[in-house]
């Protein structure tokens, strides 16, 4: 069976397998099927979509597997990820789907659904999904798409749904929230959130220069948004603004820019809206949930507030399945994957500024002013080619060499070893106070793995 959901739904180049329009339809039918039998009667499931130009037509092909079936269906267009899982939870739908490959260029795209709960499929239905899809691939390659007519009878416009989530956004998470006299930057990455966000902002007052904010179906993530930084940062300094704030292509990210024009990330985004909420008596259980690529200065910084950083895999849905295993009210990812889960369970980059704002106006303080107290510690990643991806506790002077490392580094360092899940490399990265010394450790460690598991190079 051709596996197709990793942790982050599908993805793939637009019109090729599984994101060619037959395969989306199918996807669309399967889903509506399978909840249809759990259900016991037809589901209502919710699409939206970025601004790529292969959006709309996945979405015709998803619309028509869902018809074809007995589905019902309402779509809210152009919308991000977390708009999406927003209105799933709350029309209330079956299910939602979105449209989108998040950062990636437009030659890609995704499908992503989430449940009623806002939360991403389960991974049975996924599997079931599959099933379907590999038992008629052959076919699906054909990419031919079923005709259908909307039979929905209780149509809500598309502009009616955007406005649900605006309306949450400004009246829910920005209540109270005046931005008179902030002035700020957005990066919209000509993607979802281009018309969404600077509306969102100068609603509450904000004085907004709006960048990358025209999409044309191609333009989205082109050198803008979360993974492109340098206008935004350049921006806020000509503009002279208080902040800048940069989201991706379906704005389920963001990351920010101080009034001297530096970068903001995940970490120190966490590291902000951490004190607040602890000063409040909103951190609850004194714990923020991270992941393992989070830096040691964000966890070192915590410890001096007696604040625990918890760490998992990387993956919004890693931290979210912890956040809620342990009953904690923030976490994320140092890309700017932030989530609240008492506000929504998916990372919403315009929710996340809509906090980060709060905190700025309430402290009375400048961005620059609230990230001080945490310092991010040099670190090195080396790459080492193997023949084999043994376990590394299983090589014994690997086991040896990784114990004196992370006795030596204390808890002033940190030890990440671990192979690439799509090469045949084992990656040693090391965080600590001094440069010279994690390079120091580094290769030594490389240089055991190298010499017990490395890749014989032929010799001319």
């Amino acid at each position: 069976m051709t596996r197709l959901f990793g942790t982050d739904g599908i993805r793939g180049e637009a019109g090729k397998f599984p994101l060619n329009a037959a395969t989306v339809e199918t996807i669309g039918a399967s889903l509506v099927t399978h909840l249809k039998n759990r259900l016991g009667r037809p589901p209502l499931i919710v699409i939206g979509r970025d601004t790529r130009e292969s959006g709309e037509s996945l979405e015709h092909a998803l619309l028509s597997g869902i018809a074809r079936v007995g589905g019902k269906s309402k779509t809210a267009g152009i919308i991000t990820t977390p708009g999406v899982a927003f209105l799933a939870r709350t029309l209330p739908a079956d299910a939602g789907i979105v449209i989108s490959a998040s950062h990636n260029p437009y030659q890609d795209n995704g499908i992503k659904i989430f449940s009623p709960s806002g939360r991403k499929l389960d991974e049975a239905t996924e599997r079931l999904i599959e099933a379907d899809v590999s038992a008629s691939e052959t076919q699906l390659k054909k990419d031919h798409v079923t005709q259908f007519e909307s039979d929905d009878d209780d149509q809500v416009g598309t502009a009616g749904l955007r406005n649900r989530y605006v309306e949450y956004l400004a009246e829910e998470v920005g209540r109270g929230l005046l931005l008179n006299g902030i002035r700020m930057v957005v990066d919209c990455a000509n993607g979802a959130a281009s018309d969404i966000a600077p509306h969102l902002f100068e609603r509450l007052g904000a004085s907004v220069t709006s960048i990358n904010a025209k999409p044309d179906g191609r333009n989205i993530n082109l050198e803008s948004g979360s993974l492109h930084t340098n206008n935004l940062q350049n921006e806020v300094l000509k503009q002279k603004a208080h902040l800048g704030v940069a989201v991706d292509g379906d704005a389920d990210r963001s990351l920010f820019v101080n009034s001297n024009g530096q970068l903001v990330n995940g970490d120190a985004t966490l590291w902000v809206l951490a004190n607040y909420m602890q000063a409040r008596r909103q951190l609850r259980q004194n714990m923020v949930v991270a992941t393992v690529m989070s830096n040691i200065g964000l966890e070192v910084a915590f410890r001096s507030k007696g604040i625990e950083l918890v760490r998992t895999n990387v993956g919004d849905k890693f931290v979210l399945d912890e956040l809620l295993r342990i009953g904690a009210t923030l976490g994320g990812e140092q890309s700017g994957h932030i989530i609240f889960p008492d506000l929504s369970f998916a990372g919403d980059g315009l929710i996340t500024t809509l906090c980060l704002l709060r905190a700025l106006v309430e402290e009375g303080k400048s961005l620059r002013e609230l990230t001080s107290g945490f310092e991010t510690f040099p670190q090195i990643l080396v790459n080492v080619d193997v023949k084999q991806k043994r376990p590394f506790e299983e090589v014994e002077s690997i086991k040896d060499t990784t114990t004196k490392i992370e006795q030596e580094l204390g808890s002033k360092g940190r030890l990440l070893l671990r192979y690439s899940g799509t090469e045949p490399l084992a990656r040693v990265m090391i965080e600590g106070e001094s440069q010279q010394q994690i390079e120091k450790l580094a290769n030594e460690l490389a240089d055991v793995i190298r010499n017990t598991l490395g890749r014989k190079r032929s010799q001319t």
